[in-house]
């Protein structure tokens, strides 16, 4: 691992910690409308679609902005003025598209679980049956606001068998977690830059089924959010509509060669869940205990509960880790108090030994014998 040295390490869902090779890429001023931006540019979206096994039957759409941009794009543009979308929420990333399909003004309607539950596959088919005006189904891949990975392939075979049209949200997935468009049929999926390909944050991407895309033309309720303008433009001169993130990109190229070289998927979620297996194991040790149960638990970011015992202050851990290197992640979650620890970025097995170390240390300085809840 390749590090900076003195920059924290991010135990979080992202942005997180980048290697030095890819801040390195940053380094260099590049003119967005130059053939060597333009090539690096197309090059990046082959090997993102290629990621996905999708490049036969999708296009890459790049976008500026955080992920959440990409998810609106998409949304908007995908779904058009009279569709319906039917929104899996076990989470803030589901309520929060809930949110962007009010802006945009489209029709929905939603199928919640708990935060720690995934979403119930015979109440997905049954409302698929019973509500004819559905026509697209929303879901998040790894619902970071607890950790829970959801059954992705089940639900796109439900939806198929419905005939309706599948959008992932795979912000905290792409890359770390299977997703081959062979096998889990979708027409749109969102990731961005800084979660598990490990780049730097300011750009998102969808995947797009060609022939849906296609249809989208007039779509969009916003010109900066038209994915089908932006792909437009860029098949015909390969070049953004508007300036574009041109360090980010860089970086980004960078991050996935990395990731290439590393081997692909399966190397990238091999480290992730030898990180999150060492984190968990450790915990446990000084008595946190995490809320998902293991077979929900993703290799992404832990939720452990809070420690019961009076003089633990979560602001005052937070602080005092981070003193020592370590940056955690507060809670999320309604159903129980907690606080996160991120398994991505470029870290591994050693970096969770030390911020366990860490941890360990600060609890004795708490007084805390035990982060049992």
């Amino acid at each position: 691992m390749t590090l900076t040295p003195g920059d924290p390490r991010l135990l979080t869902p992202g942005p997180l910690t980048t290697s030095a090779e890819t801040k390195a890429a940053m380094l260099h001023d590049w003119g967005s409308r130059d053939d060597a931006f333009v090539q690096a540019n197309a090059g990046l979206r082959r090997d993102l679609l290629e990621i996905a096994g999708a490049s036969e039957s999708h296009v890459c759409v790049p976008l500026q902005g955080s992920g959440t941009f990409a998810v609106e794009a998409t949304l908007g543009t995908v779904i058009p003025p009279d569709g319906k979308a039917l929104i899996l929420i076990n989470g803030a990333y589901g309520q929060r598209m809930a949110r962007i399909l009010d802006y945009a003004g489209r029709a929905h309607d939603t199928l919640e679980t708990a935060e720690d539950t995934p979403p119930d596959i015979g109440a997905l088919a049954e409302r698929l049956a019973h509500d004819a005006a559905v026509s697209h189904v929303l879901v998040v891949h790894c619902e970071t606001t607890s950790g829970v990975v959801n059954p992705v392939a089940e639900i796109a075979q439900t939806v198929k068998d419905a005939g309706r049209s599948l959008i992932i949200d795979a912000m905290s997935a792409f890359g770390a977690l299977p997703l081959d468009a062979a096998a889990v049929p979708f027409d749109a999926v969102m990731a961005s830059s800084n979660k598990c390909l490990e780049g730097v944050p300011g750009m998102g991407f969808a995947l797009i089924r060609r022939a849906v895309l296609e249809a989208c033309e007039g779509n969009a309720h916003a010109l900066s959010l038209d994915l089908y303008d932006q792909w437009r433009a860029m098949e015909g001169n390969g070049q953004w509509r508007f300036t574009p993130p041109t360090h980010v990109l860089i970086a980004f190229a960078e991050a996935v060669r990395q990731f290439q070289a590393e081997g692909g998927q399966p190397a990238r979620q091999a480290r992730y869940a030898e990180n999150c297996r060492v984190l968990i194991e450790g915990m446990a040790e000084m008595g946190f205990r995490p809320l998902l149960r293991p077979e929900l638990q993703a290799p992404i970011i832990v939720t452990f509960r809070m420690p019961a015992d009076p003089r633990f202050d979560f602001q005052v851990f937070y602080d005092r880790v981070k003193d020592r290197g370590y940056v955690l992640y507060p809670g999320k979650l309604t159903v129980a108090p907690s606080f996160r620890v991120g398994c991505i970025g470029h870290l591994g097995a050693d970096d969770m030994r030390g911020a366990l170390a860490a941890m360990k240390d600060v609890l004795a300085e708490m007084g805390v014998p035990s982060g049992a809840p």
